[in-house]
């Protein structure tokens, strides 16, 4: 009969942070294997040392390279794959004659760690058991004496391997993170900190429970002096002091049609991060509960001026504000208000940016298909804030010109006739046969997107969560073998 393989999980490096069933399957195995560096030291060797017996067979897995330069064909992957299997079938062997084999792993032997390729390649063909330890994400929490997260948060666990862009988006949209394998990764971990904005928050953890273990601020770290057995951690957010700041600053975020799935990872850090959320009421709803002790101040939809100007007093107090606007901030939204108010005197030291969202025209293009895939105007209906004699001579030249049109704002209790108004003046121009979008909701659990004609779009079925899209004379609508009717404006024209 085959022999059993335990893959055995020591905790972080303290002997005596081993589980007794890690202790009783080192005892139950005939043959201890463990990975190492070309040196020969193994640390999980070091861990166990007191419980491998003379009689036990030694099995040290040598790794062949530790950086990713190598002449193998196959590169760095290609070479370590070759690695792992020779080790598998050299653990296979021993289970082949009977043998029990005790795979040792630091932390937890399937949390990036080597056992996890030996079980991979063997689990299907041998009996098997995971014996689970404790990870360095737990010791180094405990080392740092904070909580790692708590309530709603969320803790996000990334190796500092990945580019420093893919960190940065990471590090900005999350509550509490964990950044694995740092050593060379270091200096870009920091600057993507940094560029998250949570660089003051980062905690650094060397060789936690082991000699030669090290904590404190990250920011205080000689990047020479980090090896890889250290860990970035950015504990738990409640309960912080708000940090003082001499000037805050104000980030319009632009949260796209619908909340949080269409969120970008940069305008979800900017709301993670922020002290107050400002914005319409409609739309603070639509943000997810991002971090508790935020302050939100919601107010209606026709005050935009005066909430620009209470989110930059409230950062010339020092706070870090993020007003919320729906779609993209830059069109037809907050972006412009804040920025017109933050160009008086009094705000010309408050730093202001605006972050991007997806639009509601590019959602509900892409709902549709593909309309916007030419040239395109967008106009907005609503008469309040520019007489309807300007909207209809945009309306007649972009007509004129055989552009797509994005019509937003088309209608709302107050404002009932533009939209037959709009589609009387563009039938004057444009084929009854234009292919018309009529996107509703779109994103939202109402999602309504339908395909008509300019002569048979119907006004009083358009309301302000409405958008359409008026086709060019190239647009074309076309029916899909599942009943779907698709409208898209080829990329060639004429």
């Amino acid at each position: 009969m085959s022999g059993k393989l335990y893959g055995v999980g020591l905790g972080p490096g303290d002997p005596n942070l081993m589980t007794v069933a890690a202790v009783k399957a080192i005892a139950a195995a005939d043959v201890v294997a463990y990975h190492s560096a070309r040196h020969g030291r193994s640390i999980a060797r070091s861990i166990a040392a007191e419980h491998i017996r003379e009689d036990h067979i030694e099995e040290r897995l040598m790794y062949p390279l530790t950086v990713e330069t190598t002449d193998h064909p196959g590169g760095y992957r290609g070479a370590l794959n070759d690695f792992y299997e020779e080790a598998s079938a050299r653990l296979a062997a021993h289970l082949d004659a009977g043998r029990t084999v005790a795979v040792l792993a630091e932390g937890d032997p399937l949390f990036y760690g080597s056992y996890q390729h030996m079980h991979k390649r063997l689990a299907d063909r041998y009996d098997t058991e995971v014996i689970p330890g404790v990870t360095s994400v737990s010791a180094a929490a405990a080392r740092l004496g904070e909580p790692l997260c708590e309530a709603e948060e969320v803790l996000t666990i990334v190796p500092g391997t990945l580019p420093e862009d893919e960190l940065t988006a990471r590090l900005a949209g999350t509550d509490s993170a964990v950044v694995m394998k740092l050593g060379r990764t270091f200096p870009a971990v920091r600057r993507a900190l940094e560029r998250a904005g949570r660089l003051e928050d980062a905690r650094y953890v060397e060789r936690a429970t082991m000699a030669g273990e090290r904590t404190g601020r990250l920011a205080d770290v000689d990047p020479e002096s980090v090896p890889y057995f250290s860990v970035a951690v950015l504990p738990s957010r409640i309960d912080q002091e708000p940090r003082v700041r001499e000037v805050g600053e104000v980030t319009v975020v632009g949260t796209g049609p619908a909340g949080a799935p269409w969120l970008t990872p940069e305008s979800r850090g900017a709301l993670v991060n922020a002290d107050v959320l400002v914005g319409y009421t409609t739309y603070l709803d639509r943000v997810p509960v991002l971090r508790p002790g935020q302050i939100r101040h919601g107010s209606d939809n026709k005050v935009e001026s005066e909430r620009a100007e209470f989110a930059l007093d409230l950062a010339r107090r020092g706070r870090k504000v993020a007003v919320v606007s729906g779609g993209d901030p830059g069109v037809f939204a907050m972006a412009t208000a804040v920025l017109e108010v933050a160009c008086e005197p009094e705000y010309a030291d408050v730093p202001v940016r605006v972050l991007p969202g997806v639009t509601a025209a590019n959602a509900a293009a892409a709902a549709a298909g593909a309309p916007l895939g030419h040239d395109y105007a967008t106009i907005s209906l609503s008469d309040r804030l520019k007489p309807w004699d300007v909207i209809e001579a945009r309306l007649r030249a972009a007509a004129s010109a055989d552009l797509v049109i994005a019509l937003y704002n088309p209608g709302s209790r107050s404002r009932t006739h533009q939209v037959a108004a709009a589609r009387d003046l563009l039938l004057e121009i444009r084929s009854p046969q234009t292919p018309v979008v009529v996107a509703r909701d779109v994103g939202g659990p109402e999602q309504s997107v339908r395909v008509v004609t300019l002569k048979t779009l119907e006004p009083s079925e358009v309301d302000m969560r409405t958008l359409l899209l008026i086709g060019s004379s190239q647009t074309r609508a076309v029916e899909r073998g599942d009943g779907r009717t698709i409208a898209w404006t080829p990329r060639r024209y004429g």
